[in-house]
Order: structure tokens, then sequence, then C-alpha cells
């Protein structure tokens, strides 16, 4: 039926639930799976998961491997960048530079951007490679959609859609944090409708009913009553850093601002949530969430627990793959995105696109997270009310100015971008160690490029 390419399916995370989703969809059946990655030893892995799986549950799927991108691009229909350019160890090299010259968590953290895995002022080769990715869709598969995964979903999915012609729609799974919320509140979220919008990583739940009544009270009773009971045993008993979606971040951003933020949302704010581990074990629990030194090494080395039980699955041919991995639906939106275009079959998505003039208050020419219809045309914009005035001015318009300033370092380049960014961190003390963390990252072996420039 169609060819989808999967650019840097070695993740085995991402790439081993959209092969289980893919095969728990038979109107996709028939389908080509071209599954790309620069990692030899990833790619086989991916591969060998794939064809084995898919013959063990009988699904008509066809899976290739490469290494070269443009062979797995030309003539696909669908285009997922999963890709992180230089790996996570590049990143984190980066961050312990940072930390070394004073700059906690790193210089690309900053207000409303503190999640560690998402690469905006030192993502220079991030940005370049979704740029080629984008580049040869337009010349190898003219018409295809690129589905952008790869963080930052926000800067990219802006930048490629004002540099190139391509079809592109950025997803994100933070969105279910309204799931959490509502499991939390002893709701059943088949009876909750909810409208969130905003940035990827920053939206606001705009609308929320149960059974057809605005539920808004429910989380005020919530907080009155039973917050603290809850926040007590929660304190005794996290053992996954992600686990925050009601921490007292969350509250505390509700009240600030007014609204209520989902998923990923919680883990920015500003540096009052964010100063030190113990400031952000005091709002997001003993791990300190996600993004502290001890949350990012929980989830690193999830990573690689992964990696470990794919290849000791595949190393015993007499176990069934559907043990370790569940012919389960994960919940992305991928696959039934994909399904809701090819079979001309109309969904409601939660997609980062260009706004348009979807939501007041927010340039046309920007990426914004909202819900969207999706069938065999295309992506149907809706029409929103906005967003508060307070979140506007204190939320919105910082994050909307950072991921200019990282654009627009990306395109012209020049040690000044670096500069500018950092000469207003609260972290900055004086200009030499502005110069001087600039400095030990362009010397990082392996960054000459990125040195080059920003020289």
């Amino acid at each position: 039926m169609v060819k989808i390419a999967i650019i840097g399916a070695g993740s085995a995370a991402w790439s081993s639930r959209i092969v289980v989703d893919l095969i728990l969809t038979p109107s996709l059946y028939g389908s080509e799976v071209a599954l790309m990655d620069i990692d030899e030893d990833r790619l086989n892995l991916i591969h060998g998961f794939s064809v084995r799986y898919t013959r063990e549950y009988g699904a008509n799927i066809k899976f290739t491997k490469t290494r070269d991108r443009r062979e797995a691009i030309r003539d696909a229909d669908f285009i997922v960048n999963v890709a992180l350019a230089k790996g996570h160890g590049f990143y984190e090299r980066l961050r312990e530079i940072s930390e070394a010259h004073g700059y906690y968590r790193g210089i690309n953290s900053v207000e409303w951007n503190m999640v560690a895995d998402y690469p905006t002022i030192w993502g220079y080769y991030q940005f370049k490679l979704a740029l080629d990715i984008a580049r040869d869709i337009e010349e190898l598969s003219p018409g295809a959609w690129l589905i952008q995964i790869a963080n930052p979903v926000f800067e990219l999915t802006t930048l490629i859609s004002r540099e190139t012609k391509v079809k592109t729609i950025g997803l994100c799974h933070g969105h279910l944090g309204y799931l959490d919320m509502a499991k939390t509140l002893g709701l059943n979220p088949e009876d909750a409708h909810v409208e969130m919008i905003g940035f990827n990583h920053v939206i606001w739940l705009t609308k929320f009913k149960y059974k057809g009544e605005d539920a808004y009270p429910l989380i005020d009773e919530w907080i009155a009553e039973k917050a603290e009971e809850y926040w007590e045993e929660w304190r005794k008993t996290q053992w996954n850093p992600f686990d925050i979606q009601m921490s007292p971040a969350a509250i505390d951003m509700y009240k600030v601002y007014g609204l209520f933020p989902i998923g990923d949302t919680v883990r920015g704010g500003t540096w009052k949530y964010h100063w030190s581990l113990e400031t952000k074990q005091f709002w997001y629990g003993p791990s300190g969430g996600p993004d502290s030194e001890i949350g990012r090494n929980v989830y690193l080395e999830y990573l690689k627990m992964g990696l470990r039980e794919l290849r000791d699955a595949l190393a015993d041919p007499s176990k069934p793959l559907a043990e370790t991995v569940p012919p389960v639906k994960s919940g992305e939106t991928l696959v039934p995105l994909i399904n809701s275009i090819v079979n001309d079959e109309p969904g409601t998505y939660q997609v980062n696109v260009i706004n348009g003039d979807s939501i007041p208050g927010i340039p046309s020419d920007v990426a914004v997270e909202m819900p969207a219809v999706v069938d065999g045309r295309g992506v149907h914009r809706l029409s929103f009310n906005g967003l508060p005035q307070r979140i506007m001015k204190y939320v919105m318009m910082l994050r909307l100015m950072r991921a200019e300033w990282a654009i627009q370092a990306f395109k012209e380049g020049g040690r000044d971008s670096l500069f500018e960014w950092l000469i207003i961190d609260p972290r900055t003390r004086s200009t030499s160690q502005v110069n001087n963390v600039i400095d030990a990252i362009l010397k990082v072996p392996g960054n000459e490029e990125m040195a080059r420039h920003f020289s």
C-alpha cells in the first residue's frame, strides 16, 4: 500500500512500539517499512525484531533495512524522523562541561525549556539533520508527509515549515498526561473531554469536561482536600521520575497561571522549580523529576535496559517475542494518524503544525500544538479562543523568543548567538564565565563543525 521510512530506527524504545502498532493495524497491511539508522548494530537489532515479530503474529508488512538515508526516503509516502544526531552521550558531555562552568543542567536549560533531551541552542547537529531530511524529501519524495517526532519538535516543525515545502506534522505524546490527571482525580478518561493548546511541551488545559459538565472544579476540590495526602504518599513511593503530572510543580503552575499544565509542560516553568537538585526534589519528588541528574540517569538506564531485553529476547528463538513486547497498542498517535491519511478515516489528533490563524496572539508562521482533524486530504486546523493574557505574556512569549533565538543561531551562526543566549541567563555571573563555557563546549572532540558554525 504505502512506504513508511523510519529515520533513526535504532531508537529501540520508539521503533519497537511503532512496529507493534503497525502489526496491530490490518488496514495498513501490505505496506513497506524502511528502517534506517547509521548504527548498524542497532539497525540489525530492530530489523530482526520487526521481521520475527511480524512472522510470529502473521501480519502482512514488509520490513527492509538500510544505512542510506536517501535510499530509505526515496519514493516513501511517510518519513518518520526519530533520530537524535550525535546521540545522548554527546549532549550529556555538553551538560557536564556546562555544569563545570556554573550552568546547572547545561546552557540549553532555560525558562520553559528545562527538558533534558530537547536540544535547542546546542542542537546544531539536530537542526541540520532534520533540515537535511526535509530537503531529501523535497527531492526524492515530493508530496510525502514528514512526521517529526525527534526533539525539539517545536523548533524543528517551525524551521522545516519555513524553509521547505514539505508537509510536516510534529507529534509528541506529552498530551497524554491528561490521562494521569484523570486517573488521580478518580475519573474515567473515556468520559472526559479535553482541549489542550500551546507550543510543544508548553500546552495548557483550555477545556476540561466530565460527563458533559465543567470538570475544573474537580481539580480545585482535589487540591483543597486530597493533594497533601497524595503528595505525602507519593514522596515515599515515587519510582518513576516522569510521575509528575499531579506534582506540587503542576499545582503551583495552575495557581500562578490560571490553567492546568499538561504533560511535559510540568517539566518546564521558570528557575523557580529548577535552581538545584534540592529545589527540583521539592517540586518533583525524590527523583527531582525526569530532568534532574537523578531522573536523567534513570531514563538513560531505562533505554539501555530496553536494548538488553530486545537482544535477550531475539537470542532465544524458542520464546515468542510477544512475551517480551506484548501485542498491545502503545497509545501513540503515529500509526493511527498515518492510517487516517492513507485510508481517509477522519480522526482528531494532537498535532504540531504551523499556526495560521488557529490560536490568536501567536504568529502565523510558528508551529503550535493543538487538536486537528486529519483525513485523506491532510490536516484541517481548528479555531480556538486562545490563551489567557497572563499565560501569553509570562510564558508563551518567553518560550517563543527562545525558539526564535535558537532557529536564528542555527541559520546565521556566529559566536554572538551563543553569547547573547547566555549573557541574560540568571546563572551567569560574568562575561568571562560566558566566554569560558562557550570555548569549552566548542573544543569538545568531534564538535569541529559546530565550532566553525559559531566561530
